[in-house]
């Protein structure tokens, strides 16, 4: 019984690492306020080595349509510069030799359904890798010997159960997500 309730445990781990997953990539798409989570996965090369912004600068939000990133080091103000146009994020940054300047413009209708598409392609993604654990979990089911029939079949329904949990947790977040595009 004891490898059974490891399975189980397996696939919930995954399709909440999943959930966890996609969380992160909806705070990456921004939805028209500037947020510091836009450009958290930004690299710069910091002597020699890439290291993620918010350990080579301060990086705040002084209003809805702004961000700032105030180095540590003025050394790495141009490094910093380079790393965000790199990182394709759309924005435009300009310095005054202290501070990076980021602004955040308002979105247009079309680029709004275009993030929005991105939110629900995300989710598909995620839908994907928890039906996948699904599939490992049943996989792994199939390999044991000596457990009933009448086990596995329980143990099948309840990782059943968890996928259209987890699915369902998908479709909620991306209907919240697509709601905060979408506003104005």
């Amino acid at each position: 019984m004891e490898e059974l309730d490891l399975i189980v445990e397996s696939v919930k781990h995954d399709m909440e690492a999943a959930i966890k997953h996609l969380d992160h990539a909806f705070q990456r798409i921004r939805a028209g306020r500037a947020s510091t989570n836009m450009v958290q996965d930004v690299m710069v090369e910091y002597y020699g080595a890439p290291t993620p912004l918010n350990q080579v600068a301060n990086v705040s939000v002084p209003d809805a349509m702004t961000i700032s990133i105030q180095p540590w080091d003025r050394t790495s103000i141009n490094a910093i510069e380079k790393a965000i146009i790199n990182s394709n994020l759309g924005f435009a940054p300009s310095n005054n030799g202290e501070n990076i300047i980021l602004n955040v413009p308002p979105l247009t209708e079309e680029r709004r359904r275009d993030l929005a598409k991105q939110a629900k392609s995300e989710t598909e993604d995620t839908k994907i890798v928890v039906r996948n654990a699904r599939q490992n979990g049943l996989k792994e089911l199939k390999k044991l010997e000596g457990v009933s029939e009448d086990v596995i079949k329980g143990i099948e329904a309840d990782i059943q159960e968890l996928t259209d949990k987890h699915v369902k947790a998908c479709d909620d977040h991306l209907k919240a997500k697509e709601a905060e595009i979408m506003k104005i």
